[in-house]
C-alpha cells in the first residue's frame, strides 16, 4: 500500500489528500452511547486493497492507512422510532500499518503502526506527540486483533 502523502520522510502523518470518504471504502461504524443517547458516531475508511488484503491473509497490509472519522450525533423522533444520525465532524484518527518500525524512536510510531489525531479545526498539524499515551491505551483491549477493534467491521469478517 502507497502512504505517498500520508507519511512524511521523518515519520510524520498527514491527513490524505482528497476526499477520502468518496474514495475509500467504508470499514464500519460506532455509535457512542452517554446513558443510552447518542453523543458520537465514529466511521472508519481504508484504501482500496486493504480489505481483500485483509481478507485473504487475516491481516491488515505494511501501509494500510485506516481513517476514523469522528462525528457529533443528534438523536430525534421519527415515523420509524428514535434514531441517531451524524452530524458535524469534530476530528480524524490516522493510522497507518507499519510491519518494519521504519521510524523507531518517533512517538507516532509503535506497536506495528503509525497514530496520530487530527482536530477538525487543522488537517495539516497532528496533536498526537506519543502514541503509548495517547492512542495505544484504548487500543489495549484490541492487541490480539493487531490493536484494532476487527469486530466492528463486518467487511473483514472472513467467516
Amino acid at each position: 500500500m502507497s502512504t505517498q502523502g500520508v507519511v512524511g520522510s521523518n515519520g510524520s502523518i498527514h491527513m490524505p489528500k482528497g476526499e477520502f470518504r468518496t474514495n475509500w471504502p467504508m470499514l464500519g461504524s460506532w455509535t457512542i452511547l452517554d446513558e443510552g443517547e447518542a453523543t458520537g458516531q465514529h466511521v472508519v475508511y481504508t484504501q482500496r486493497g486493504v480489505i481483500e488484503h485483509y481478507l485473504d491473509h487475516g491481516s491488515f497490509p505494511d501501509g494500510a492507512v485506516l481513517i476514523k472519522e469522528l462525528l457529533e450525533s443528534k438523536t430525534d423522533e421519527y415515523t420509524t422510532g428514535t434514531a441517531a444520525y451524524a452530524t458535524e465532524v469534530t476530528g480524524w484518527f490516522v493510522m497507518v500499518k507499519d510491519e518494519h518500525d521504519r521510524f523507531d524512536g518517533n512517538g507516532l510510531w509503535g506497536s506495528g503502526w503509525g497514530w496520530a489525531y487530527f482536530d477538525v479545526a487543522d488537517r495539516e498539524t497532528t496533536t498526537t506527540e506519543d502514541y503509548n499515551i495517547e492512542c495505544k491505551t484504548c487500543h489495549v483491549p484490541a492487541r490480539e486483533t493487531d490493536w484494532v477493534y476487527t469486530e466492528a467491521y463486518p467487511v473483514l469478517n472472513t467467516n
